[in-house]
């Protein structure tokens, strides 16, 4: 073989090996001797040692062999009688360019609509047999086998380059023959050679083109004169987006697709809303004029492209097709992993065929898509059992530019898409005034989805005709692309003119396809301008009519509790293994535990009134999906929800035995990601309000890196999109010596977030409090965010964990009052609130002193605050001179400043106007020591402070 084709021999060329290695078992003289030399190699034992196909695969299955098959130990033989060796040799030669061009010809394809010479790419290897003519003239009609591209065994050389260059080196530029999968990668290999990678197109196909090109046009150019200068963020540019979406519900509808969740930034949502969604164009000229009452919206709302829709399209073939815009912030593509969660909860709730029918569609910016992190992470979950959709179908909206930022300085790859690369997926890139090359695409896409149920990804390749929003001057910076972009016609007028030029319409027939749409947008405007179409978010449908987002003060509080009796046979089955498990010892004693706790020999601890809350609202019919970082064990190896045979390997959910009617019930590990995977679960509580749907942190401080999701969709989605979740944060808090970044979970963010009852944010102290408090998050009729601080050392600490009786009535209590009898109340001076584990350091250095004149009252819910819990606590103690805030964070840090207003109100306000003081940390940059020394120091100075301050 030459020094050229040996670079074909790895791995990614299988294809063409297995090929090769075909023909040579019909024919050994059919292939080049070079190739019949490695075919043929024999063992020491002089036997052949290559008998199928996928010895073949094993012999390249480390990469191409540095010396051919002698390097392997074999030993060549000589090639049998075949063809003439000219023949041969020109069929090695177009074996080499068919592979070249499968491999590379997206390299030479036309995508940049402005025309903009690419990169040279001389230094990427086999371009020049992409890029060059090497075939004589006398080389062309001479017969050889096409590898495929025909139906035909035997096609002329012409034929075979022709077809190489239509299918991979015109508008349509494909990565596929990475992929792993053999399958996928031949199915895609036939569908765009056999089609040259174009669609024969009918008439009525392309008048449909044309008219959604025209109405995506039309649209931009009716907002850009009524509304100068309104911030839009304009489809223009990339309108073919419009065509493509349309193309991929029409085909999609046929191949079984009944509902589909969008997601994607602001640039052509509003064109999306109207064009693709049917959202009425009144409406949202209305929402540029605004509401007529704006004082009702003080403190509410989004601006207009960040909103949402749901409509239900219809196809011309008559399927329904639900479509569901998500709401978004403007932070980019973290609405990614939101869709996937939404989506996965429609399909959970659909059942079997539910990831046929339900598909997740995300458009993303090219700076974006391969600037965030937030991608890779999301992508990684497409194939994880507990995550996977079934396949996203992913459009990059690729303006070639990210604000000001040309490519050159936002990313290293050659593609934004390169991210994608990480699964096993084809990636199109598409020149987006192509618009019959764009349609093409995307049927393939939506084809290759619905076949595989695996993502796919568009890249398609536009141009950005304002700025990044239509007050911004993009000539400050690009004034050459601008220079290019202002002389350009628009995807319409391309399209427009290739039909008239084609014959398939008239001028006039094109025109008034145009003009049809510019009328339509006109009389909406009127239409909006003369009554205003302003309608706020439609929400509590379907699923959610049951639910509601009312005040915690105002929604009564439910009795969580159950009888002894069932309580006991829950936990019995929780402490019982699967017949013929043999555990761990560690984990044998855990539910060895449990089972004195049945016996009434054990209080409950935390692990078990956890699993508890679980297994009751599970045999009540609720589901379950409590996700995070090593949370089928729990960080602290207290929970053991999954339980594992030592000697098997075998797995077994304990909790799957209380599984009742339809629900469902999943506690799993995450991937080592926060935002991507705190996303999902937003999503999913979205579309499953019934559930208890929970992400635990594997320390709570980890919850940092999930912060977009935490203020911009969990904070504020009530307020800005009226859409309620009932996610529920378990993030593990507490000081114990651990340093700066396992001891806090950052509990002073929540606080600063909440506000108008928009989350809930608790901190239970005992193994009762977590289980009413869980099942407070799914029997109560309303639907807040759930922020729980959860313990470390308290999960096995003696005095957190709690008797029978607080589990058999009532339900979560928000304030703890004083709990020794020692403590009368009309003794009491001084009054210690606190929340979380400093409480039993307090209890402990007060009994040990003896001084029975100090009340320890402990604040279980700190948002919404109890303030008539806590004016009540004041007014029980006739003689009390002073409140002291204690915790163990830092003074800037915890609760302290969001509790020092109410508690001046309140004591203010009180008979007895007691003093209002601190005793905690004082402030610091890092939340705590790394010394354990120096923290037990801290610990206890502060607890001294609070017993014996200013006695």
């Amino acid at each position: 073989m030459s020094n050229a084709s040996e670079t074909f021999l790895t791995g990614a060329n299988i294809d063409f090996i297995e090929a090769q290695y075909e023909r040579f078992l019909k024919d050994p003289g059919s292939v080049d001797p070079s190739w019949a030399q490695l075919f043929g190699a024999t063992g020491r034992d002089g036997r052949p040692i290559i008998t199928d196909g996928l010895d073949v695969k094993a012999l390249f299955a480390n990469g191409r062999p540095k010396n051919g098959a002698a390097a392997m130990g074999y030993a060549p033989v000589p090639p049998g009688p075949g063809l003439p060796s000219d023949i041969i040799g020109l069929q090695g030669k177009v074996d080499q360019t068919i592979i070249s061009f499968r491999l590379r010809g997206h390299l030479q394809a036309q995508l940049d609509p402005l025309g903009v010479p690419r990169l040279a790419l001389e230094h990427v290897a086999d371009i020049g047999m992409v890029s060059r003519a090497h075939f004589t003239d006398n080389e062309l009609d001479v017969l050889v086998d096409p590898q495929g591209l025909f139906d035909e065994a035997r096609a002329p050389v012409r034929q075979v380059m022709s077809r190489l260059r239509h299918t991979y080196t015109r508008h349509i530029g494909v990565e596929y023959i990475q992929m792993m999968d053999s399958d996928r990668r031949r199915w895609l290999m036939r569908r765009m050679e056999h089609s040259e990678n174009r669609t024969e197109y009918s008439l009525d196909e392309q008048r449909r083109i044309l008219d959604k090109l025209a109405k995506a046009e039309a649209f931009e150019t009716t907002i850009h004169t009524k509304f100068k200068y309104a911030k839009r963020f304009s489809i223009e540019g990339a309108e073919s987006l419009i065509p493509m979406m349309d193309a991929f519900l029409e085909l999609g509808g046929s191949l079984g697709i009944r509902e589909v969740v969008i997601g994607m930034a602001h640039r052509g949502r509003l064109n999306v809303l109207t064009n693709v969604m049917g959202k009425s164009p009144d409406q949202i000229f209305s929402e540029f004029i605004g509401p007529e009452d704006p004082t009702r919206y003080l403190n509410r709302g989004d601006v207009k492209y960040h909103m949402g829709f749901s409509s239900d399209f219809t196809t011309l073939g008559g399927q329904k097709i639900h479509l569901t815009l998500a709401f978004n912030p403007s932070h980019l593509g973290v609405v990614h992993p939101v869709v996937e969660g939404r989506v996965r909860a429609k399909q959970d709730r659909a059942g079997e065929g539910g990831s046929h029918a339900i598909v997740p569609f995300v458009i993303h910016g090219d700076a974006a898509f391969s600037g965030q992190g937030l991608v890779a992470e999301t992508l990684n979950l497409a194939e994880l059992q507990s995550y996977s959709t079934g396949g996203t179908v992913h459009v990059v909206i690729n303006n070639q530019l990210g604000y000001t930022t040309l490519a050159d300085q936002g990313r290293t790859p050659l593609y934004c898409t390169a991210m994608a690369q990480m699964l096993d997926t084809p990636v199109f890139h598409v020149n987006g005034d192509d618009a019959e090359a764009c349609v093409h695409v995307m049927r393939l896409a939506t084809e290759y989805r619905q076949r595989f149920h695996a993502d796919v990804v568009i890249d398609l390749v536009c141009y950005r005709k304002y700025g990044h929003n239509e007050g911004d001057e993009p000539a400050f910076t690009q004034p050459k692309m601008y220079e290019l972009i202002r002389a350009h016609k628009t995807p319409r007028e391309i399209y427009h003119q290739q039909l008239v030029a084609s014959g398939r319409l008239t001028e006039a027939e094109a025109e008034s396809i145009h003009a049809t749409a510019v009328k339509a947008y006109a009389e909406a405007h009127t239409r909006a301008t003369t009554k205003s179409q302003f309608t706020e978010p439609s929400h509590l449908l379907g699923v959610w009519s049951n639910y509601r987002g009312a005040a915690d003060k105002d929604t009564p509080q439910v009795t969580t509790g159950l009888p002894l009796a069932e309580l006991k046979k829950l936990l019995d089955v929780l402490a019982t293994a699967p017949a013929g498990f043999t555990l761990h010892k560690g984990v044998q004693s855990v539910l060895d535990k449990r089972k004195k706790m049945v016996a009434g020999d054990e209080p409950i601890d935390w692990g078990a009134g956890e699993m508890l809350a679980y297994a009751s609202l599970l045999a009540g019919g609720a589901s379950l999906r409590l996700t995070g970082q090593d949370t089928e064990r729990g960080t602290f190896a207290h929970r053991h929800a999954v339980l594992h045979d030592t000697k098997t390997g075998n797995r077994a959910f304990a909790l799957a035995p209380f599984v009742s009617g339809n629900g469902r019930a999943m506690v799993i590990n995450s991937p080592l990601s926060e935002m991507a995977c705190l996303g999902f679960e937003f999503g999913y509580s979205l579309d499953y309000p019934d559930a208890l749907v929970a992400w635990e942190a594997q320390f709570g401080d980890f919850a940092n890196n999930a912060q977009v999701v935490i203020d911009q969709f969990m904070a504020a989605a009530e307020d800005k999109w009226r859409r309620l979740s009932g996610l529920t944060l378990l993030l593990p808090h507490g000081y114990e010596g651990a340093g700066p970044e396992h001891s806090s979970a950052r509990l002073e963010r929540y606080l600063e977030l909440a506000a108008e009852d928009n989350v809930q944010v608790c901190y239970p102290t005992n193994s009762a409090q977590i289980f009413h408090l869980l099942r407070r998050q799914v029997l109560r009729p309303i639907r807040k965010p759930l922020v729980v601080m959860t313990p470390k050392s308290l999960l096995r600490l003696a005095e957190a964990a709690a008797p029978w009786s607080d589990f058999t009535s009532g339900g979560y209590k928000r304030i703890i009052s004083e709990t020794n009898p020692q403590v009368e109340a009309a003794n009491v001076q001084r009054l210690l609130l606190c929340s979380g584990k400093v409480y039993f350091d307090l209890v402990k250095a007060r009994d040990a002193a003896k001084d029975f004149s100090i009340a320890i009252v402990r604040v279980e819910q700190l948002y919404p605050l109890p303030e008539d819990g806590l004016k009540a606590t004041l007014d029980a103690y006739p003689k009390l001179r002073e409140v002291f805030w204690v915790q163990e964070e830092p003074k800037n840090s915890g609760a302290w400043r969001y509790m020092l207003e109410p508690l001046l109100h309140l004591t203010h306000n009180s008979a007895t106007k007691p003093k209002v003081q601190y005793v905690g940390r004082v402030e610091s940059a890092s939340p705590a020591t790394g010394y354990p020394k120096a923290h037990e120091y801290e610990q206890k100075l502060l607890v001294d402070e609070a017993i014996a301050k200013g006695k």
